[in-house]
C-alpha cells in the first residue's frame, strides 16, 4: 500500500516490482532513520525528489514472528509530490499488471 497507489498490490513479485520502479525514479535517497519500529516492525524514513520536487517517504514494513514481510505501507508527502509520483508510476509501469495501481501519465 501507498499513498501514490490506488489499493493495495498482492505477493512479493508485484511488492518487488513496484520497490524497485519507484526507487529507480530516486537521484538519492537521504536516510533520516532506518531501523526497528515495536516488536515486528522495520520503518525507513528518508526525503528525495521526484523531476526536482521535493518527496518526503516514511515506509513500514510488517513481519511475522517467523521474521517474514507480511504488509508494507509507504507514505509520500507532498501531495503535489504524491501525484507526480503516481503518473511517473503509472507510466512506468504501463503494460504490466502493476500499472492499475497508478495515476495514467495523461490524468
Amino acid at each position: 500500500e501507498a499513498s501514490a497507489m490506488d489499493g493495495a498490490a498482492q505477493g512479493p513479485d508485484a511488492v518487488r516490482s513496484i520497490i524497485l520502479a519507484v526507487k529507480s525514479l530516486y537521484p538519492y535517497q537521504e536516510i533520516d532513520y532506518a531501523g526497528p519500529y515495536g516488536d515486528n516492525d522495520f520503518i525507513e524514513v528518508y526525503t528525495t525528489e521526484i523531476q526536482g520536487e521535493p518527496l518526503g517517504v516514511a515506509g513500514v514494513v510488517t513481519r511475522n514472528a517467523a521474521g517474514q514481510t507480511q504488509h508494507v505501507v509507504v507514505n509520500h508527502r507532498p501531495r503535489s509530490s504524491v501525484l507526480l509520483l503516481s503518473r511517473l508510476m503509472g507510466s512506468r509501469l504501463a503494460g504490466t499488471p502493476y500499472s492499475k495501481y497508478f495515476l495514467a501519465s495523461d490524468t
